[in-house]
């Protein structure tokens, strides 16, 4: 599906470049760790996080250009479901997330075989909820005053989505893109 791109292994010298992306204010402050990672921090985590069985991170590349990070985690292959993330990089071009949001449901239902594939989203981070709406993830709940952030408590949604409902979503999100692409 090179039309979207390509999700391939995370290369050991992209290692700065993944961090940096990391550290950008508008991707740190939608995520539960805020703080401005050191490159000691993000080494150790990356030494730690790159031989756990249920963790798996990718680099998203559209026209050979490194543009996003992608990750399962906490993958549970007997319960057939997942955990998922992204972030894109600054530069990374306008429907991105979209792009990395299919190649993921992809290659979680049909390539890993996993039968639910969730997320964890920060109340006012709307325009991500918004996303995975559309691609037919459904609200399971919503943690009330889960998450403590600059003094205050937020909210974290949590939404899912199985694979019978991919299925029958799946055509359409790969025409909402192709139509997206070509305005």
């Amino acid at each position: 599906m090179n039309t979207l791109g390509v999700l391939r292994n995370i290369k050991e010298d992209e290692l700065n470049i993944m961090l940096a992306w990391r550290n950008e204010p508008k991707v740190r402050n939608n995520m539960y760790t805020q703080h401005v990672i050191s490159q000691e921090e993000h080494y150790s985590w990356w030494e730690r996080i790159k031989v756990c069985e249920d963790q798996r991170y990718y680099m998203y590349e559209y026209n050979g250009q490194p543009c996003g990070i992608t990750s399962f985690n906490n993958v549970d292959l007997s319960n057939k479901n997942s955990a998922w993330a992204f972030y894109t990089s600054p530069s990374a071009p306008r429907g991105s997330g979209a792009k990395m949001e299919f190649l993921m449901l992809d290659l979680a239902f049909i390539t890993l075989g996993l039968h639910k594939l969730y997320c964890e989203v920060l109340d006012f981070n709307r325009p991500v909820i918004t996303l995975h709406h559309k691609f037919g993830f459904e609200t399971e709940g919503v943690f009330k005053a889960h998450h403590f952030i600059n003094g205050e408590f937020i909210n974290v949604h949590r939404l899912a989505i199985l694979k019978k409902q991919w299925e029958c979503n799946r055509t359409a999100q790969l025409e909402r893109i192709i139509a997206f692409r070509s305005r």
